[in-house]
């Protein structure tokens, strides 16, 4: 492949969510080993046009042909008229099955990479409201983009074994390639202090965005948790003041919404905490825990996907029984804050460099990056 053409939804400014950080190594993978000249970029919603009435009632008549979220014929026509100039088209997520379709139907030469960043058909019946209008046609959409990228990517790119046998069994194939989850490093310029011991009364961190899975996984711990453990526990992430307003269990401990760096909350505190209990794909902030060398404690869902020790980078704790014998076991027996393993497992298999070789593979590149 010489010359790929991105297709997101939109260009990604401010705090970026967990899809957004994936979309960025995947458009960094390939301005490395492509060379930036290579690479173009196409956005389905152009965020320099209002979206109007009329836009918004043609995507809700579209919705249930699987045009998702505003991503209406035309722009998918549009985009496939672009293509035919280039060697791949690169789908950042499989909610663009629509466009794979379109372009195998209209004999676009080229190789089509669906990048899967969980099988969207479960994520959203986990993550929409049982009630919320209009839901099953939302995960109907979902699933039908799902089994469109299945079928007519020449690539299939999951970031796990798991979603990779999910998509086997619910739409016949698996993925071609695994591409964990990766970050760039934001902590080249960090000094760890390696001398620093976890406090008699550690401080604890919960870092995730205003999210079904995260807001049950915070809450499940404020309640069953913190209450028989000596801690200070703070909670960041973008819009969680919506978590204080709406639940009285947290009103008075330290939320932190929309924080611009969250630099020093990963360097202030003792360990991190993901009680996690739902999902799919894997999770972000685990992969930004170990790129900050942090302690963490966290489920069988938070370690998804990672090959690690779990003891070593802190401990597994799937019920409250766990998590209060690990915090108890940190308040007895104070341990560095920062944990080199951690910082270890980061560098060597979840850094953005770290996938230099796996994205090779997707976009068949030999030898040196251009």
């Amino acid at each position: 492949m010489k010359r790929v053409l991105f297709v997101l939804f939109k260009k990604y400014n401010g705090i970026l969510e967990g899809g957004g950080m994936a979309n960025r190594r995947n458009l960094s993978m390939a301005y490395q080993l492509l060379g930036e000249e290579n690479v173009d970029v196409v956005y389905v919603h152009d965020e320099n046009k209002k979206r109007t009435l009329w836009n918004w009632l043609a995507s809700v008549f579209y919705f249930p042909f699987g045009y998702y979220n505003g991503f209406l014929p035309n722009r998918v026509e549009n985009i496939v008229k672009r293509a035919h100039a280039y060697d791949a088209v690169f789908l950042s997520t499989s909610l663009f099955g629509i466009l794979a379709k379109a372009l195998k139907e209209r004999g676009y030469q080229g190789k089509v990479i669906a990048h899967f960043h969980n099988v969207e058909s479960l994520y959203y019946e986990s993550a929409l409201p049982q009630h919320m209008p209009f839901r099953k046609v939302i995960i109907r959409c979902a699933d039908k983009n799902d089994g469109y990228s299945c079928q007519y990517a020449d690539k299939v790119v999951a970031l796990n074994e798991r979603d990779s046998k999910l998509l086997q069994q619910m739409y016949g194939r698996p993925a071609d390639v695994l591409a964990p989850i990766a970050l760039a490093d934001q902590c080249k310029e960090v000094v760890f202090d390696t001398t620093q011991q976890t406090r008699n009364r550690p401080q604890c961190l919960f870092l995730g965005s205003f999210f079904p899975a995260n807001n049950e996984g915070i809450l499940w711990f404020v309640k069953n948790v913190l209450p028989h453990v000596d801690i200070e526990l703070k909670i960041v992430g973008k819009g969680m003041a919506k978590l204080k307003e709406e639940n009285e269990c947290v009103r008075n401990l330290e939320v932190i919404s929309d924080a611009p760096d969250l630099t020093p909350h990963y360097l202030s505190a003792d360990f991190m905490i993901l009680p996690i209990f739902s999902g799919s794909g894997m999770k972000v902030k685990t992969c930004e825990a170990l790129m900050y060398g942090k302690n963490i404690l966290g489920t069988d869902e938070a370690f998804e996907g990672y090959e690690l020790d779990t003891a070593r980078v802190g401990g597994r704790c799937n019920n409250a029984e766990d998590y209060i014998r690990c915090i108890q076991q940190y308040i007895e027996h104070p341990v560095s804050r920062y944990n080199a393993y951690a910082r270890s497992v980061y560098e060597q298999s979840y850094s953005e460099q770290s996938s230099l070789e796996v994205f090779r593979e997707i976009f068949e590149v030999k030898g040196a990056a251009l």
